[in-house]
């Protein structure tokens, strides 16, 4: 089974509640609970607080890795299946709608190639992302029309698939699911405040620490960690581009909910997820009954 949604709605304990009424472990879906060291920050449930779960996915990739949904859909599938043949319930848990619908749906993912992907992030820095997205609407027009000018990672790949195989598919295909799956959406009317008590709690754990140590670690090289919630802004008012760390906060609650609002669009779209306006245990259990029924 699956538990998706926007961040801070309460995927996590909700997933954990599952796994231990069901039998079952979870698995993460959330890129950038992927990488290790980034727990304040991604809200990473601790060892402590999983209550004898198992969870499988988390800490697998160093902050210098650029994500890669290709890989982590093999690992996903690869966890999913012992966990299965196991006789155990695989709770996939997680906002990032293209790493859920990666382990759950037929999908297949263009390669990539390091010394293209370099050129255009060089491309990148030096052009800004404005440019290369023009770039992008002369080489691909459609992929160009779904993708933010704003969004330089996205262009960077898009470019990067472009130039190795001369066409970009800028729309994800009809969903296929690959498993006999429940999803279920966690929603929440109050989860602007929400999003600001966990970005108090953030702060108040010490994630500006957290950050100036995974600097040592090669955090701004990391060209995907490096552009994390929170990671992005703090990172920022250490080059000297935010006066304050309180400033650096607001910057990320703001960008949190703009990005809570991208994923409840995203998830919304999906007619097979079915919703709870609270993360509570035994309704959801009781859409489990229900599908099996």
């Amino acid at each position: 089974m699956a538990v998706v949604g926007p961040t801070a709605a309460g995927k996590s304990d909700l997933g954990i509640e599952l796994a231990l009424a069901l039998g079952g472990e979870v698995v993460n879906a959330d890129s950038m609970q992927l990488y290790r060291g980034m727990d304040i920050g991604t809200a990473k449930v601790r060892l402590d607080e999983r209550r004898g779960v198992p969870h499988h996915l988390l800490d697998v990739w160093d902050v210098t890795h650029a994500a890669d949904v290709a890989s982590f859909q093999l690992d996903a599938r690869r966890v999913i299946d012992a966990l299965l043949a196991a006789g155990r319930v695989p709770v996939l848990v997680g906002g990032s709608g293209l790493y859920v619908r990666a382990a759950l749906d037929d999908l297949s993912f263009p390669g990539t190639d390091p010394v293209v992907r370099a050129r255009w992030e060089a491309e990148l820095t030096r052009r800004g992302s404005g440019e290369l997205h023009a770039e992008l609407a002369r080489r691909a027009p459609r992929a160009a029309e779904a993708i933010l000018p704003s969004n330089g990672r996205r262009i960077v790949r898009a470019l990067e698939v472009v130039e190795l195989t001369g066409d970009y598919a800028a729309t994800l295909p009809e969903q296929r699911a690959v498993y006999d799956v429940v999803q279920i959406g966690v929603d929440r009317g109050d989860l602007d405040e929400r999003i600001t008590q966990r970005v108090d709690r953030m702060w108040n754990a010490g994630f500006p620490d957290e950050v100036r140590q995974l600097v040592e670690c090669g955090l701004r090289e990391g060209r995907t960690a490096s552009r994390a919630l929170g990671y992005a802004q703090l990172l920022a008012w250490m080059d000297g581009a935010m006066e304050s760390t309180d400033q650096a906060k607001l910057a990320t609650i703001s960008a949190t909910r703009r990005f809570a609002r991208r994923q409840r669009s995203w998830f919304r779209r999906d007619n097979r997820i079915s919703w709870l306006n609270q993360p509570d245990v035994t309704q959801a259990l009781r859409l489990v009954v229900r599908s099996d029924g």
